[in-house]
Formats: structure tokens, sequence, C-alpha cells
């Protein structure tokens, strides 16, 4: 029986929304392999860190970002998937507002930046399988739970947040669909103040109510759009 040679690393697929574009955080990698070439932050688990301390820990060393949650996304183990050798990735992923952070490269990164997830460099290993995979839960889990409202201003029009949404799933809505569901939620507060843009009508502010929030996830929320 052979014995057994397996190397465990993580990786971290960060998104960010800004302005109406989706971006996606990568480092320019220092040393070989793919020296001088874009990758997903990330790097080989220590001995005595758990995942999620790994992670962290990568996020931090290469690009200066601390992020207080990423979510768990999929395990990567294609035998020839790092010319190195057998390494299995778990592969985590988030969803941050880039003016939020101030980036700098460290450790075997050579420089850090975002990215417009279409318009995007060539990258290491499989990690263009990784983005897509990131990108299709991101797109899958917020058809059936309200997510990315920390991504707009403290107080937003609710046209801000029907931008959000069909950015986020690369497609058009349906407006008064999405609108009676998310009001029916009961997680908006709505403001006596108004937005004025341009001619039109003056616009209802909202906020987002985080307590009511997590009391339906905690209930077991229900929402598709």
């Amino acid at each position: 029986m052979n014995k057994q040679s397996i190397k465990l690393s993580v990786d971290a697929v960060v998104f960010g929304y800004e302005a109406g574009k989706i971006s996606v955080l990568l480092i320019k990698r220092k040393f070989e392999p793919f020296k001088n070439h874009w990758a997903i932050p990330g790097g080989f688990v220590l001995n005595d860190e758990s995942l999620e301390e790994a992670v962290e820990r990568e996020l931090q060393e290469e690009t200066g970002i601390t992020i207080n949650y990423l979510e768990q996304l999929y395990t990567f183990g294609d035998p020839t998937r790092d010319p190195r050798g057998r390494v299995v990735s778990i592969a985590y992923f988030g969803l941050v507002r880039p003016d939020a952070f101030k980036l700098f490269a460290s450790t075997d990164a050579a420089a850090v930046e975002w990215f417009n997830i279409h318009e995007l460099p060539k990258l290491s290993f499989d990690h263009g399988a990784i983005l897509q995979k990131a990108i299709l839960r991101l797109q899958a889990k917020i058809t059936y739970e309200p997510i990315g409202f920390e991504l707009l201003d403290n107080k937003f029009p609710f046209s801000d947040l029907e931008k959000l949404y069909t950015t986020l799933l690369g497609r058009d809505i349906d407006r008064r669909n999405f609108r009676k569901r998310i009001l029916g939620l009961n997680v908006l507060d709505e403001l006596d103040e108004k937005l004025s843009k341009g001619s039109g009508r003056p616009a209802s502010l909202f906020q987002f109510n985080q307590k009511r929030y997590f009391q339906l996830k905690k209930d077991g929320i229900v929402f598709e759009i």
C-alpha cells in the first residue's frame, strides 16, 4: 500500500460590490509555481490551526484584508491541480465593499488588486474553476436568502437594492414582485427622509433592520426572486 502524501490548503474568493459592479480580489504570485501570475488568495494550512484560522491568516497576510465571515464553498481535490504535488484545497467566499479596505500585499504576494469579474486575467492552478463555482453559489444564494444589505449605504433608496440584486444575479428582475417580496419580509425600515434625484419624484429612504433579519434566519426564512 502506498503511503498517503496529501497537503491541505485554503483559498478565499472575496467578491466586492461597488457602484453597480462586481469585482474579485486577486494576488500576483511572488514565487513559483505560476510566478507573476494572478491567483485567488490562499495557502497551506498550518499543523496547529483550524481551516477558518488558516483562511483568515492567508487573506490578511497576502492582501491586508480581514473579513468577519467567510462561507465554505467547496473542496477541490483533483490530483493534478497543483504541480507541487497532491494538494486538496478548501475554498471559501465572501462579499464586501472594496472601499472599506486598504490593500497590502506581503508574504508570497507581489501585488494585490480588485478585478472586474468580466475582465479577469488568466488565473493560476484551477482558480478559474474555483471562481466560477463561487459566482454560481453567490447567485444561487441570493435567490433564497436576502444578502448584501451591508454593501449598501446606511440609508438607501429601494432602487439601490434592486441594482444590487440585478448586478449580483447578472440578469433583470421583476421589480414589482421583488419589491413586494422584500417589503413582505419586514427587514427594511422605511424612513421619513426622501432622496431627490433629477426631476423625478423624491424617493423614500430605507434602512436594513438587522435584528429582524437575523431572527428570520433563525426561524427559517423563505425567499425566492
